[in-house]
């Protein structure tokens, strides 16, 4: 029954992501995202002290992410499984998916990124702000290269407080931001 509800989470996020690219190229857009220069002009999201990426790396991309944060029972508790999550730009295009491992893979160039946490932020009611560091690139694309990534401004996602039984598997609705670095050059 889990690999059930992964596979529909997974499919839900492979879809919504077709879906963006298939209307960003009947809108003539051809599933683009915004040029280097202009995504290093965006602002970086304001980040606690914590989670500052350090000197030596630019931002070089801003995207928004809608998706669900998966927990499995696991002896009585709910534990992490995985994200499944879908990024768009400000334009509210699908740029990229986000899921186990945790990875970043572009839909508009098949770049991606591994990453793990380095640095926490905890917010009441939601999963915490996160700093990450790039465990390993692939591609030429939007995520080559990306050396910290910024996980910002999260609601949601948050684990059940229910008790539960077997393998049972929830996800739970999260949002927040997601802001890309690479080394400055």
């Amino acid at each position: 029954m889990k690999h059930a509800k992964r596979l529909v989470l997974t499919t839900t996020a492979v879809a919504t992501a077709a879906a963006g690219l298939f209307l960003g190229t009947t809108a003539g857009n051809a599933g683009a995202t915004e040029p280097a220069s202009a995504a290093a002009a965006v602002k970086a999201p304001a980040a606690p002290a914590a989670l500052a990426v350090p000197d030596g790396n630019k931002l070089t991309g801003v995207f928004a992410a809608h998706g669900v944060q998966t927990y499995t029972c696991t002896d009585g508790a709910w534990k992490f499984l995985e994200p499944a999550a879908t990024l768009s730009d400000k334009r509210g295009r699908t740029v990229a998916l986000h899921s186990r491992g945790p990875v970043w893979v572009s839909t508009v160039d098949g770049s991606a990124v591994n990453a793990s946490a380095i640095a926490n932020s905890p917010k009441t009611g939601t999963i915490p702000e996160l700093l990450l560091q790039a465990t390993a690139t692939r591609g030429t694309g939007a995520f080559a290269d990306v050396s910290y990534i910024q996980r910002l401004n999260t609601t949601g996602g948050v684990a059940p407080t229910t008790a539960c039984t077997g393998t049972e598997q929830v996800g739970v609705q999260y949002t927040a931001t997601y802001a890309f670095y690479k080394p400055a050059k």
